[in-house]
């Protein structure tokens, strides 16, 4: 199993978000955001992990990455924009700093994003204690930190406590990289079934700080449906898989596990916290309803194949990954939900966007223009 791990190591790239806002008017109806800080793994970073000595050389940082929107590598692990992207365009705020790129208080105040590629919810000593060791030297923990370092370069506290009572702080999706390092080690699910209390108590631990620090409205995007992800169709092998999606059983019931935790300790942090607005990014639903529905959203198919990669079943090969040599991107990424296996395309970021907006507007938009600014990212 050491080359699954090696190979991991590689491309596991995952994200989590923080988004900024200022308050226009008041209330819920005037809320307007003029920045986003983000934490996370590969499905937020916007270039982080082109700064990191562990993932630099990485997938992202070659073409074809980009290819569809950008021309050109930036470091997200995508043809072209993630949802953060598309969400910063909907509130019509600025795309936020990758905090490896920043100095200076210049440089943050209108946002950071702390995701890292690979980055995992839990700390290199957690897994020290279990044998096992993170695909990146990255974790929650750094990156709160990296927050707290941005919030004093912002000034004394009454302006800090200004800016973070007027940002929106998005924390998720976080936890993939988690059940991969797990996974990826000859364990079963059931050993990665373990690790979701404390996954989603390294998350309260980030939302308890931000709120500390300040936050009125913080979003929580829950875990992805585990068994749909080509990457471990291909390599985790089970006798389980769903008849209607084609997706692995137990590995899903693994995700949908992690995000029933996930809402009840978001749930007692709501009674705990009223005058701060918790909600929640259902990603398993809208992620499963792309695969289950290709047609009704606009992809071919073949919703479990990825675009780039190298042949096989799911078009995916642990030895020919996105980007290596022999390798080659389909001819219209939006017609595929997955972009190399393991992270989404453009097409299916806009669609989870969507739906996180839509699902979230009466909080995140003014209620006025919602419509309008979600028509403005290619909203249906």
């Amino acid at each position: 199993m050491a080359p699954f791990s090696r190979f991991l190591l590689a491309v596991a790239l995952f994200p989590v978000i923080v988004i900024g806002v200022v308050a226009a008017g008041g209330g819920d109806h005037g809320t307007r955001y003029s920045r986003i800080f983000s934490f996370g793994d590969s499905l937020t970073d916007t270039g982080n992990s082109l700064r990191l000595a562990a993932t630099r050389s990485g997938p992202s940082s070659r073409p074809p990455y980009g290819k569809t929107f950008f021309r050109h590598p930036t470091g997200r692990a995508s043809d072209g924009r993630l949802v953060i992207d598309f969400i910063v365009d909907a509130l019509e705020i600025p795309n936020p700093r990758p905090y490896l790129a920043g100095k200076n208080a210049g440089d943050f105040r209108r946002g950071a994003n702390f995701a890292v590629g690979g980055a995992t919810a839990l700390g290199p000593d957690f897994f020290s204690s279990r044998g096992l060791k993170p695909f990146v030297p990255v974790s929650l923990a750094n990156q709160t930190s990296w927050f707290n370092n941005v919030l004093h370069l912002l000034g004394p506290d009454h302006e800090r406590r200004r800016i973070t009572a007027s940002s929106l702080f998005l924390l998720g999706e976080i936890g993939v990289n988690d059940y991969l390092v797990v996974l990826g080690n000859n364990n079963t699910v059931r050993e990665a079934r373990t690790l979701v209390p404390h996954i989603v108590a390294a998350v309260r631990s980030v939302l308890i700080e931000v709120i500390a620090a300040g936050a009125r409205m913080v979003l929580i995007p829950g875990m992805i449906p585990l068994g749909c992800e080509p990457q471990l169709l291909a390599l985790y092998k089970s006798d389980g898989h769903d008849p209607e999606s084609g997706c692995i059983t137990e590995l899903n019931d693994l995700a949908q596990q992690h995000n029933r935790v996930l809402n009840d300790m978001l749930r007692d942090l709501r009674l705990a916290h009223p005058g701060s607005a918790i909600l929640y990014a259902d990603l398993y639903s809208v992620v499963t309803d792309m695969i289950v529905s290709p047609w009704k959203h606009g992809f071919r198919n073949r919703p479990l194949a990825a675009c780039c990669g190298g042949r096989g079943a799911y078009n995916f090969n642990m030895t020919a990954f996105c980007g290596a040599a022999g390798t080659m991107a389909c001819a219209d990424p939006s017609e595929y939900v997955s972009w190399d296996g393991v992270h989404f395309t453009e097409a299916a970021n806009r669609r989870i966007a969507c739906a996180t907006l839509k699902i979230n507007s009466p909080r995140l938009l003014n209620p006025w223009t919602a419509e309008a600014r979600q028509r403005t990212i290619g909203c249906a």
